[in-house]
């Protein structure tokens, strides 16, 4: 308990920032999103392949402007502005949500707020290796990461709370959930420090031949297992959209993600202080058979006790690998093409995220929810094989089995 404590005490004060950060513009997305798949299906007429079809674009369209993003902000030698345009535009475009009255609302506010996601989110990842000592990594990551899935929670708690008090209506929960997307862009501005870069005496391209011819093996593996990864992890609308097909009542739904989160929030942390020591082969590997197990729960029951223990062991899944994933990057791109190497990750992430919620909500929509989670493991399972055969050395991140 003192060695935890002590770890938290010499987190860096800009990554604490950086957490409540992501926390406040979680609980403003989440109070929408927990809601959104429903309100597309039951108030606006949208098919379900139509929602899987959304949701992978905008999770794609969040993942692959990343690239751009971490390119210019290795350019310039600058993160912040690039990260406080991010998040400024996925503040205004949260009020869009309360105002749609089609789906070309909807594709619209999503577009647009995870192109600010994906402005914000290579910066970010690389301000956060800038700022954090390489022996506290995985402990800051995984606090970033854990103080961003509280908010994660506290978005579909509020949004039950206030689906109850309001009468299920949709619109003015999402009116409230622009209050905490400024309050973050507030905070980003005035409680984040970022540290000074080398002096550049002159700017190269990041993305020239050069530069790429730097990004090891060891990098582009991870890159590489990371897209299968994403595969095997559709959207989590299709969990909300299971509960509902589970016969959960409207207001209720967001209990889904709440439960989730709060899993996730609750381990990240210690997950990720965990791969500060551990192999981080060995805990991508567990994390893929707890997405398996969950898969296997999801798609036998849509109710009861087995649905449950499918969400928890997908919240789990996601504490172990995520801030796990942002940390092996950071290991294995050179300081300097970090917002690059984010990027490249996210590209290919994206567009495997893009196929998987496609190919999710067309499966679900022709053969039933179960084929879907069944897909899932199918993906899961060729992510685990390829890490069981990966090269000798592939991995070289794992540091503390040198």
């Amino acid at each position: 308990m003192g060695t935890r404590f002590t770890t938290l005490r010499q987190i860096p004060g800009s990554i604490w920032a950086l957490g409540f950060v992501s926390l406040l513009m979680d609980v403003s997305s989440e109070l929408i999103h927990s809601l959104l798949p429903v309100f597309m299906v039951t108030g606006l007429g949208i098919s379900i392949s139509m929602v899987g079809l959304i949701e992978g674009a905008a999770e794609a369209t969040a993942l692959i402007v990343k690239v751009f993003s971490g390119v210019l902000s290795d350019y310039f030698g600058k993160r912040k502005p690039l990260a406080v345009l991010g998040y400024g535009l996925g503040a205004f475009t949260k009020p869009l949500f309360a105002l749609a009255t089609s789906s070309s609302w909807i594709i619209t506010a999503r577009l647009a707020d995870r192109v600010g996601k994906g402005i914000r989110g290579a910066p970010r990842d690389a301000l956060v290796a800038d700022i954090t000592p390489a022996e506290l990594r995985g402990a800051a990551f995984g606090l970033r990461q854990s103080l961003d899935t509280v908010g994660a929670f506290l978005g579909p708690t509020l949004a039950v709370i206030f689906m109850l008090l309001w009468h299920n209506d949709f619109r003015t929960v999402f009116w409230i959930a622009s209050v905490p997307a400024f309050l973050c862009v507030a905070l980003l501005v005035f409680g984040v420090q970022e540290p000074d870069g080398p002096a550049q005496t002159k700017r190269t391209n990041p993305i020239s031949r050069a530069n790429l011819k730097r990004l090891s093996p060891a990098y582009w593996w991870v890159v590489s297992i990371g897209a299968v990864f994403t595969l095997a992890r559709f959207s989590e609308a299709f969990l909300v959209l299971r509960a509902n097909e589970g016969g959960l009542a409207l207001a209720w739904t967001p209990l889904v993600l709440i439960s989730m989160n709060l899993i996730y929030a609750a381990c990240a942390y210690p997950f990720g202080k965990l791969a500060d020591k551990l192999p981080h082969a060995q805990l991508l590997g567990w994390g893929l058979v707890l997405l398996i197990g969950a898969d296997a729960l999801l798609a036998a029951q849509s109710n009861g006790m087995v649905f449950w223990a499918g969400v928890a062991l997908w919240g789990l899944h996601m504490a172990m690998t995520q801030g796990l994933l942002a940390a092996m990057v950071a290991d294995t791109a050179p300081a300097d093409l970090r917002g690059t190497g984010y990027g490249f990750f996210n590209l290919l992430s994206g567009l495997a995220m893009l196929i998987a919620s496609g190919l999710a909500g067309w499966l679900w929509q022709n053969w039933g929810a179960s084929t879907t989670f069944l897909a899932g493991i199918g993906f899961a399972g060729l992510a685990l094989l390829l890490m069981v055969l990966r090269p000798r050395g592939a991995l070289a991140i794992d540091k503390n089995s040198k």
